[in-house]
């Protein structure tokens, strides 16, 4: 199964593909979606938008999985990245996948065992359970790469609760 993960941000969204098999991840590519500043926010949200529908064209992913909005203390920033968030989630439907959303703390748990790991933990598993020769560059990239092994752990331990039932 093919999994997107992405790490929105208006101006930075992550993005990471992993393919498994329940057993085995890969990398199959990653990156980041870029808008530039001082463009109105109408049109960055709409750049946003075209650059993940060709990812979306180009790469066919069974599921995307965003982060869900951290608790900012900025509420400015909050709304921006909740904007962008919303063209992430609304571009996912019109392609007619199935989305999955995790929460930080469900992402660093799923990473690393634990919910309060630091950032650099974080990124040092992704590279390991990714079998990676470094650690994704930028940080966007592999936050958006582990929200996709979250949700490929995720999907496994739901399939071995069904498969039990």
């Amino acid at each position: 199964m093919l999994v997107l993960g992405l790490d929105p941000g208006l101006a930075t969204t992550g993005y990471g593909f992993v393919e498994g098999d329940g057993q085995k991840l890969t990398a199959v590519a990653y990156g980041v979606l870029r808008t530039p500043p001082h463009t109105p926010l109408a049109t960055r949200l709409l750049q946003l938008h075209e650059q993940l529908s060709q990812l979306l064209a180009q790469y066919r992913p069974a599921v995307v999985a965003l982060e869900e909005l951290f608790f900012s203390t900025n509420a400015r920033t909050a709304i921006i990245v909740g904007e962008a968030r919303g063209v992430l989630l609304f571009t996912a439907a019109e392609a007619g996948l199935e989305v999955a959303e995790y929460t930080p703390l469900q992402v660093k748990q799923a990473i690393t065992g634990y919910g309060q790991a630091a950032k650099s933990q974080v990124q040092q598993m992704v590279r390991i359970l990714l079998n990676l020769a470094e650690i994704p560059y930028p940080d966007d990239a592999a936050d958006a790469l582990a929200v996709s092994i979250c949700h490929h752990n995720s999907a496994r331990m739901a399939a071995l609760v069904e498969k039990g039932r």
